[in-house]
């Protein structure tokens, strides 16, 4: 197995409240509430960690509520290179209701000064050589801009890292600047940060063509329920996974990044790759929480996921 690096630069405590239907401007009562030391990197992480990898943790965290992400980072004995800093993590709070509909409400997370960012990048230089690959996830935090973020991202890559983008906005359109080794954006980012529309499989086509001549390896385009396409230098390879039951979609797309980078670092066959990250994603809608919890149920899911291809891909 691989030796993994996740950064998440604004992890969060997710606090996610079950509700019948969100009634808003009215008392709501909620049905069930679970709270989680989360972010995207870290949600990455613990996938990766059921898969059987290494996994090195790194990023930002606020030093007056570390309990949540110090007992998640020991449980799942992870490497922890997170750089702390002054204040709290953020929350954000998750409304589930009882048809699948979140609503999101997220925090902003403590200011990260020119010191923390310093103490991060001599952290990086140390411990991230030697990794396979670093998956670089989730928003920027206060006090950080995107021309820093991908001052770091050409940093890793110099250090010989694979590195794999899932991120939106300005950060995402920054991070494609420097050419990372894959890219994950659902639909909606992926046409913001190229501000052209990516709805239907030609737009997408013609948008991953465009990062893939420019020098990106993977694109991976995300659609929710709809599926998801992966798009290669001599390939294309869409996947949509069987219907579930869903209690929060909450990390899927986490998922999603974790199985992709499983199976390309273990060097497995494209379908092979893309059927058990689509049904990782698939199973992650199913629970509240973060990773692989049941083999079994995960087996017959990837069986389930409908695959097609189209082999001249982007060339």
């Amino acid at each position: 197995m691989a030796k993994i690096l996740t950064l998440t630069l604004n992890p969060a405590v997710d606090i996610t409240i079950g509700l019948d239907s969100l009634r808003p401007g009215h008392v709501n009562r909620s049905q069930a509430q679970h709270s989680h030391a989360a972010g995207k990197g870290l949600n990455v992480a613990q996938v990766l960690a059921d898969l059987g990898h290494t996994v090195t943790v790194s990023g930002f965290l606020g030093q007056d509520n570390l309990q949540a992400f110090e007992a998640l980072i020991d449980w799942r004995g992870f490497c922890d290179c997170f750089v702390r800093v002054p204040g709290e993590t953020r929350s954000n709070l998750k409304l589930v209701e009882a048809d699948g509909r979140v609503t999101d409400i997220n925090g902003l997370g403590p200011e990260v000064d020119a010191a923390a960012r310093d103490a991060l990048l001599r952290l990086l230089r140390q411990e991230a050589p030697g990794h396979d690959a670093v998956v670089v996830a989730g928003s920027l935090p206060r006090g950080i801009s995107p021309q820093w973020f991908g001052d770091l991202l050409d940093e890793l890559k110099a250090m010989g890292l694979k590195v794999a983008l899932d991120t939106s906005g300005q950060a995402l359109r920054v991070g494609l600047q420097s050419l990372p080794w894959l890219v994950k954006p659902n639909t909606e980012e992926l046409g913001e940060a190229l501000g052209t529309p990516v709805d239907d499989a030609d737009q997408q086509r013609l948008a991953a063509r465009q990062l893939l001549d420019e020098g990106v390896e993977h694109v991976v385009v995300s659609a929710g329920e709809h599926g998801v396409r992966w798009f290669a230098h001599d390939f294309t390879l869409a996947a949509v996974p069987p219907k579930v039951k869903v209690a929060s979609t909450v990390g899927a797309g986490d998922s999603l990044v974790a199985g992709m980078v499983h199976g390309l670092l273990q060097g497995e066959a494209a379908s092979r790759t893309l059927a058990r990250a689509t049904a990782i994603a698939a199973q992650a809608v199913t629970q509240v929480g973060f990773g692989i919890n049941d083999h079994d149920q995960l087996a017959r899911l990837q069986a389930a996921v409908s695959l097609t291809e189209q082999q001249e891909g982007c060339q």
